[in-house]
Parts: structure tokens; sequence; C-alpha cells
């Protein structure tokens, strides 16, 4: 194996192993359903981890977005095109859109830059806890990287609409499976993000910053915080997806380099 087949068969593992820690996993041959049972973003389908049998079909897409309708939740799914090559023909033939984001594995050994003077790592008491679970939420409303409109006002309608997933997010903080990561100025949570161990890997995921505060290098900042407490916790395989090229550059400053496409299949609006 080269060096990237075997961060990728690391991933894969990872992958599988990060859902069921808060989900129940169905089984549909070459791929498995992760249905959450505690609050939380929802999951999704991936191909079952060290599947040997025939390659997932239309069919079988089909199986799993009849048993996601059945449950309510969001009809989708996730998986690396290098690892999974013709899962992208077989979900497209049901319907479903599929976006792919530079998958990107931190590489080299680039000096991240200093303490951020407004980000900091939250504990799980932090009272800015909420804050910064809801900033994803309208960061991901308005994706890209331009200054736009929504900001404080947005963000504390987020605050309450989601208060009920402070609670789950305090747990996985205190059992060490979630870091949070927030930056801060005036009492506001402007951007956050996380990382999410399991043994020796964690993924970078959820960074989102309030469109108004965007253009000020937040992202990179609470990155670079994650990365310093994850290599701080004896990981030494930090990835991330990236939005998209622009953003990839972004994380290309941290040390990451794109070693593969994130692929994820949702419904067309």
């Amino acid at each position: 194996m080269t060096t990237v087949e075997t961060s990728l068969a690391r991933l894969e593992h990872y992958y599988d192993s990060v859902p069921r820690a808060a989900a129940r996993a169905e089984d549909f041959g070459p791929l498995t359903l992760f249905v959450r049972e505690t609050t939380g973003w929802p999951y999704y389908a991936r191909p079952t981890l060290d599947w040997t049998g025939p390659a997932a079909t239309a069919e079988d897409v089909e199986r799993v977005r009849a048993r996601q309708r059945e449950l309510c939740v969001p009809e989708a799914f996730e998986w690396v095109a290098e690892v999974t090559p013709g899962l992208r023909e077989a979900v497209e033939a049901t319907g479903l859109r599929v976006h792919a984001h530079p998958l990107m594995i931190r590489t080299d050994a680039t000096p991240l830059p200093g303490p951020h003077p407004l980000v900091r790592v939250l504990d799980p008491e932090d009272p800015l806890l909420a804050g910064a679970l809801a900033v994803p939420h309208v960061a991901f409303a308005a994706p890209g990287t331009a200054v736009g409109e929504a900001g404080p006002a947005e963000l504390a309608a987020e605050i309450t609409a989601h208060a009920e997933e402070v609670p789950a997010a305090t747990d996985r903080i205190r059992a060490g499976r979630t870091v949070l990561a927030a930056a801060v100025e005036n009492g506001c949570v402007l951007c956050s993000g996380m990382h999410l161990p399991v043994g020796r890997v964690s993924e970078i995921a959820g960074v989102g910053t309030l469109p108004t505060a965007r253009r000020r290098g937040l992202a990179l900042a609470v990155t670079a915080a994650l990365v310093a407490d994850a290599r701080e916790r004896g990981v030494d395989t930090v990835f991330l997806s990236a939005g998209d090229e622009d953003v990839a550059r972004m994380y290309g400053r941290l040390g990451f380099r794109t070693v593969a496409t994130a692929l994820i299949a949702e419904l067309t609006e």
C-alpha cells in the first residue's frame, strides 16, 4: 500500500467508528445506514466497512433511501470517491445530487500560527457552548467565504432553535469524543469548529464563521487551535473535508494537503 492508500484505509475505519457512539447501524449489504439516537446533526449512509461482496447498485441505494424516508431522516450518503469509485453512478441513478469536496490530511510539519487572542477551546461548562454549537447552522445557511448579512441576531435565533443539542454536546466533550473551539468577541461567538478524536485519528468538522465576521482569519485561527489540541492529545492523523477549492487553499496554509475526494449525496431542492 502507498502512504495515501494506508491513510485512506485508516479514515475508512474512522468513518465507521465515529457514528457508532451516538447511532445504531442498520445493515443494507454494501451500505450501512447510521441512525442517530441522540440529539445533534443527523447521520447518513456509507459504504459498509471491509465489504467484499458485489458493489452497491441503484437498487441498494433505493432501499436505503426508502428506510430513511420511513425514519423521517435526510436521504443522505457520504463516501470517498477513490475508495468506492462505483458508488457515485449508482447514487446519481436514483436522482440524488452529489457534491464533491477536497479531502485533506495534514501531511507536513508546517508551523502553526501562535494562539489567536479571540480563540479558545471550550470546556463543558462554558456559557458560550450553545453559541458555538449554533454558529455552523448560520454559517452553512450562507455558504462561501464572502462577507454576508447574517450575524448576532440570526445566531440568537439558532441558539434557541437548537438548545436541545447542548446537553448531548456537553456529554461528548466530557467524554473526550468532541473538542469545540470558538472565536469570541464581546461575548458573541463569531466562529467555531470541532475535532472528533478516535484513537490516533481525528476529523476537524463544522468550522463556520458568522457571515458578518468573515474575512478576518477566524476560521484559520479556530482550525489551528483544533490542530494544536489534537496534537496535544496524541493524534497523528488529522483530516478534514474542505467546502471548495478556495477553502482548501486556506487549510493548505496549516499543512493540509488534498489526498482524495469526499462525496456527499442529498436530495435536490
